[in-house]
């Protein structure tokens, strides 16, 4: 449930400016509420928190566009290939701003590893971030899209595309390798969505 400090005036503004509906708050502490899709925003005197199953485009909207943010992804199958899970954390110096846990179905290791960078990035994207670092565990995927190793897997490759044409659309990114414990948020959540397949 993200929690904003801001101004509430302000972040009213920005809502109806974007054809959000805002109406009046339910209690006498709500100075207003807004809906879209399925979530809601609630204003109090100096926060705006957000309900709901996918806050996502609400809290976009109300940070604004810009800022920098460390995106950690990871994936991985069971039998390589096998069931496969994806997991994927962004993070300010506001803390975890959004998670994510999918089971892919049956995948590659590598395969899923970059579903999960793809994932990650489209989320970053939705958020409006013009800076991201992005880390994960896997060396492969990270020094081919840096260029570093060849990428010879047709499918890997048109990932690897789709990953450009997503790190393409920042002003600024760096990927990064890091040790798993690095990454053990993400890792967790791509167990997790292993466990579902």
């Amino acid at each position: 449930m993200p929690v904003i400090e801001c101004d509430v005036a302000q972040a009213r503004t920005r809502l109806e400016e974007a054809g959000v509906s805002v109406e009046p708050g339910n209690t006498d502490h709500e100075r207003w509420r807004a809906t879209r899709g399925k979530a809601t925003a609630i204003a109090y005197d100096d926060k705006v928190v957000i309900q709901g199953a996918e806050p996502r485009d609400l809290e976009a909207l109300l940070r604004g566009e810009g800022g920098r943010a460390h995106v950690y992804f990871d994936g991985g199958a069971r039998g390589n290939p096998g069931p496969a899970g994806i997991g994927w954390v962004i993070v300010t110096s506001d803390g975890i701003i959004d998670e994510g846990s999918q089971a892919i179905g049956r995948a590659t290791n590598n395969q899923a590893e970059y579903e999960a960078l793809i994932a990650a990035l489209e989320a970053a994207k939705a958020y409006g971030y013009d800076e991201i670092h992005v880390r994960g565990d896997s060396e492969l995927i990270v020094k081919q899209v840096r260029g570093e190793y060849n990428t010879n897997n047709p499918e890997l490759r048109e990932r690897r595309v789709t990953v450009h044409e997503l790190l393409s659309q920042f002003d600024d990114w760096t990927l990064e390798h890091v040790p798993r414990e690095v990454n053990s948020r993400a890792d967790g959540l791509a167990n997790d969505a292993m466990d579902r397949a």
